[in-house]
């Protein structure tokens, strides 16, 4: 059993206030306090998740027909990406969440890429086999009704800010201490571990464990216990964006839409009342009014909307967590939101500590194994990401062919993209590296066959080797979509319940 303990977050938003729930939920008896400044506030203009949220707030127990209204919260059935590689024979593809129903689809769709591979033309554009690209492609709300016998699985686009404060005020009434002030530094103890955050105004906030969620400033983890950060300036070029909202028109979608653009690429988050907008771009390539230019043209804005510039760095701390402190959010790492990773590592990382600290009965038994764990699966993402730009096909720009010849890849995304290329069994070749990060069998096949990275066909048509017409996969999931309606502003809570009209 676990003494009960102090544990003190540095830093609120999304990743503390997340972290602040799970450690409460974990460590009942222990006492959780989150020190923030008012004066900080939050990134971006709207933010993606994967289905990982939306197991979160199931995990605590917080309802959709609440929260959702109050964070301008939309449902999001995948991501669409558009213009990414003019060589396919689309103009852009969908990474759609993968649901129960997609169990009947998936053999046929993996099959038709190995055909692909072999030269036949047969269809591989992964809406056409995935339900929750059918349902984006339509506008459909991935939720649900009673009567269907399948679970569907959903992310989630909200206000960041509105969120972090709906669970500030939930993580506040079951028990989590909240303190407001300026954090001046941190104190240590004789052994080297941190024994307290100096408050301005001469306060001390005593704990025996803190969680640094102090953002890119990395209070704790880097400035204070000297961890190094590893950059991944080689693999990712990205290092800064501009971002700007733009009125909400129609029906919200139910995608994130990942459009290239010059130097980079723009996001389209919708909420419930506005679009979020950002161009994610290197400044190596381009300078930020160029950047800030084009997104306006993109738009088709003048300089009436008010525009934001950010600066990241992408990497991450050598180690997330050491001595008697959990980096977690961007003090831990940063991969760009290409593929809305940001809330699942967060809550991967912390749902990992608790485990390994829980298994250590409240020690660092097993912190080697937790920071091998989380550097392996931020190792993962990040090969997702770069796979993206590595296997891009455009010519307009040198930003873009930097890019495709770029060869600071890592040894298991060289196995990956060998094993694809060489129309090896990619599903064995996952299965060989582990469970490095969440991206599975599916994801890649969405990404290599979205882009179109197959031979030129080269065999003559059969239609036996055609299993996406052999299984009757268009008409299986045209008759699954007929359970779900068109999402309406307003409409969240009837939406959880079932009770939208089903088209």
């Amino acid at each position: 059993m676990i003494a009960p303990r102090r544990f003190v977050i540095l830093g609120g938003g999304t990743a503390g206030w997340i972290a602040a729930h799970l450690l409460k939920r974990a460590f009942a008896d222990s006492a959780v306090t989150l020190v923030e400044s008012p004066e900080i506030g939050t990134i971006g203009v709207g933010e993606g998740s994967t289905p990982t949220l939306k197991r979160f707030f199931e995990l605590i127990g917080a309802d959709e027909g609440e929260w959702m209204p109050r964070c301008g919260a939309t449902y999001k059935a995948g991501i669409r990406f558009d213009g990414w590689s003019p060589a396919a024979p689309w103009p852009g593809y969908r990474h759609p969440f993968t649901t129960q129903v997609d169990v009947h689809t998936e053999d046929a769709f993996v099959l038709n890429c190995r055909n692909r591979r072999l030269g036949y033309d047969v269809p591989t554009l992964p809406d056409r086999f995935l339900l929750n690209g059918v349902l984006s492609a339509r506008g459909l709300t991935p939720v649900a009704p009673p009567s269907f016998p399948f679970k569907i699985e959903y992310g989630y686009h909200f206000d960041a800010g509105l969120l972090g404060a709906y669970l500030r005020d939930l993580a506040v009434a079951r028990g989590v201490a909240h303190r407001q002030g300026r954090v001046a530094g941190a104190e240590r103890a004789a052994n080297g571990d941190i024994a307290a955050l100096a408050i301005e105004g001469d306060e001390r906030i005593e704990g025996d464990f803190f969680v640094d969620c102090s953002g890119f400033a990395s209070l704790l983890i880097e400035q204070t216990l000297g961890v190094p950060f590893v950059p991944y300036a080689d693999n990712l070029f990205n290092d800064a964006a501009v971002v700007l909202a733009t009125p909400m028109t129609g029906v919200p979608p139910v995608e994130t839409v990942a459009t290239a653009m010059s130097n980079g690429w723009r996001w389209s988050i919708p909420l419930e009342h506005r679009f979020g907008n950002g161009y994610v771009y290197s400044s190596a390539f381009q300078s930020p009014d160029a950047a800030e230019a084009e997104l306006r043209r993109a738009l088709s804005v003048g300089d009436d909307l008010p525009a934001r510039h950010l600066k990241f760095r992408v990497g991450q701390a050598a180690r997330a967590w050491e001595r008697n402190c959990l980096a977690v959010g961007l003090s831990q790492g940063f991969i760009e939101p290409l593929e809305a990773t940001a809330l699942h590592l967060v809550l991967g990382t912390v749902e990992q500590f608790i485990r390994h600290f829980g298994d250590g009965g409240g020690t660092d038994r097993h912190r080697d194994a937790f920071n091998a764990v989380v550097d392996e699966r931020m190792a993962g993402v990040r090969d997702y990401i770069v796979a993206h730009y590595k296997l891009n096909t455009r010519t307009d720009t040198e930003y873009w062919r930097a890019n495709a010849a770029n060869m600071a890849l890592s040894e298991p995304l060289l196995h990956l993209l060998d094993r694809w290329f060489r129309r090896g069994d990619m599903t064995e070749e996952l299965a060989r590296q582990g469970r490095r990060s969440h991206f599975g069998r599916l994801s890649w096949h969405c990404l290599l066959a979205g882009y179109g990275a197959f031979p030129p066909v080269s065999q003559p048509r059969r239609r036996d080797v055609d299993f996406h017409d052999d299984r009757g996969v268009e008409a299986f999931l045209h008759g699954c979509s007929l359970n779900f309606a068109p999402p309406a502003v307003g409409s969240i809570r009837a939406a959880q319940d079932g009770k939208l009209d089903n088209r």
